[in-house]
């Protein structure tokens, strides 16, 4: 069985996440979709909330293909985490060239340290190339309108998070 690593901080997952995830899963028959920890950040949603909207996420697009994935959390290097779980291969979505020239030198580096990893670059569709979840907590912390932006999950999780 094929396993795809697909890393991230998922704060919050985004359609164009989902999108991206959902083309894994023509890649790889599973996905550990793995969020990022970072102690120099402060999240606006927790791990077991991430884990929880990115698991609804799929299962309103995708349900057929829900048990094919696993949600995971990693506080190192993602070569390393990726070893961890057992899996050769890198996920990373591209909406535009910005991302191609950033996601380039990490393949280089993530290869340079794990020959054995491959990296898979994976573009974002039309609809959901300019979406980044910096600009979507932005938007939903000022009142504005996200639903075309992200699942129907996040959207009330969002607004859940506003009204406390």
């Amino acid at each position: 069985m094929t396993t795809a690593f697909y890393p991230g901080s998922f704060d919050p997952i985004t359609n164009g996440h989902v999108d991206v995830l959902v083309q894994a899963l023509n890649v790889a028959e599973k996905v550990i979709v793995a969020i990022g920890i970072h102690p120099g950040k402060t999240p606006l949603f927790s791990f077991e909330e991430k884990a929880g909207l990115i698991r609804a996420s799929l299962a309103e697009v995708l349900p057929e293909k829900s048990a094919n994935i696993d949600v995971v959390s990693f506080d190192n290097l993602v070569v390393d985490a990726a070893r961890k779980h057992g899996t050769s291969l890198l996920i990373r979505g591209l909406r535009d060239g910005t991302d191609l020239d950033y996601e380039m030198q990490m393949a280089g580096m993530n290869r340079q340290m794990a020959p054995d990893i491959q990296t898979i670059f994976l573009p974002a569709g039309t609809a959901s190339r300019p979406i980044t979840a910096t600009l979507v907590r932005q938007i939903a912390a000022m009142g504005g309108d996200v639903s075309a932006f992200v699942p129907a999950a996040v959207l009330q999780a969002l607004k859940s998070k506003r009204k406390a």
